[in-house]
């Protein structure tokens, strides 16, 4: 394996014009190194799939969160599991959510925050430290999140609440590793990526789903699922 694959992906990439249709020719987004593509993420049944299979055959957006006892994570999937499917299959693009805990934790996730869509995890964490992933809080504004309902407090009492009524008491994921967002592929294309620099600092939903081309859509009107 060459030195250059093990290099983590480190620069921030954007641009909104080149990701309403699969850029080619001199164009083409930054290539994910086929070392961080062979690597494996774990679905809900324990099966390990290649990270790279996920986005070969067409666009993703992907979203690595934090530690799934994390009250921001759990809010900011509950809006994802409110895009329409149908824009989705309309724009051809996968929803893919990768968190860091073990696979067992995938399931009751998805119930907590009725998210149907693509999910997997990466327990070693070795795709979030490849892809530059911040590990520990920095202290910078990142403005309010239109995705986030609770207040620290209020939400670090429900994490904690959950922590000690589940059936394993752990926090699902390693509490100081940050997430980001990436549009990926057909093939191992980088188009975009953001890495969160702490809890707050996500992008929002529809400035991801603008870049494919997905039109703004109204989260404030839909009902959201509350639990404690």
């Amino acid at each position: 394996m060459d030195a250059a694959a093990l290099t983590p992906v480190t620069q921030q990439i954007s641009g909104r014009a080149s990701l309403t249709a699969v850029p080619t020719g001199p164009d083409r987004g930054q290539p994910l190194a086929a070392a961080v593509a062979e690597l494996p993420v774990v679905d809900a049944a324990g099966v390990r799939v290649p990270f790279g299979e996920l986005f070969r055959e067409r666009r993703a957006v992907v979203l690595f969160v934090r530690h799934f006892l994390c009250y921001v994570s759990k809010e900011y999937v509950e809006d994802l599991a409110k895009v329409p499917r149908s824009v989705l299959e309309e724009a051809n693009i996968t929803l893919i959510v990768i968190g860091q805990s073990s696979y067992h934790h995938i399931e009751p996730f998805c119930k907590l925050t009725g998210y149907s869509y693509e999910i997997y995890v990466d327990p070693e964490r070795e795709i979030y430290k490849r892809l530059g992933m911040k590990r520990g809080e920095e202290i910078a504004s990142s403005g309010k999140s239109p995705h986030i309902k609770s207040n620290i407090l209020s939400g670090s009492i429900r994490s904690l609440w959950r922590a000690v009524t589940g059936p394993l008491f752990d926090f699902q994921g390693d509490p100081a590793q940050q997430g980001g967002t990436l549009i990926l592929g057909p093939g191992n294309n980088i188009h975009f990526i953001h890495r969160d620099r702490n809890r707050l600092d996500h992008k929002p939903i529809n400035s991801v789903l603008q870049l494919v081309g997905i039109q703004h859509i109204d989260f404030t009107n839909r009902s959201s699922v509350i639990h404690v």
